[in-house]
């Protein structure tokens, strides 16, 4: 005859793990958290190195069609708004614009911009920024 007061197996390892859901809870969703936290800031990093590299190729088009020929000649300040009021969903005080002209603004001339974004992750424990680079270059035909 089984005495009421005798525990079988699984009734005496329920009482010894009670906490140990709360704890597995808490490991796995730091790692799942970790891991979107993760994804959300090398997305970011992928879209500013997008920007980077398309705002470098977009502001030489612009001043090719804008050389000294034109109606409204370019200047370096003219590339570098165009390029900071193209920036959506980025720090326009972290972008830096060069321009140069080889030799002159003139048709035939090369024009070259070189577009730079220091991007900075959004760690909490990180105040290092990542220098995004891209430079471009054409031939003014206006």
């Amino acid at each position: 005859m089984l005495s009421k007061t005798r525990k079988t197996p699984t009734s005496r390892l329920r009482g010894h793990s009670r906490g140990q859901t709360g704890v597995e809870f808490a490991g796995t969703a730091l790692l799942l958290f970790m891991a979107i936290f993760g994804i959300f800031c090398a997305s970011m990093l992928l879209y500013a190195y997008n920007f980077v590299s398309n705002s470098a190729r977009d502001a030489v088009r612009y001043a090719i069609v804008h050389g000294s020929h034109s109606l409204d000649p370019a200047t370096s300040s003219d590339i570098t708004t165009y390029v900071k009021d193209m920036a959506s969903g980025l720090q326009s005080n972290n972008i830096s614009v060069t321009t140069t002209w080889n030799p002159d603004n003139n048709p035939g001339s090369v024009v070259s911009v070189q577009v730079t974004y220091d991007f900075q992750p959004f760690f909490p424990f990180s105040s290092t920024a990542l220098p995004l680079t891209s430079t471009s270059q054409m031939v003014i035909s206006n």
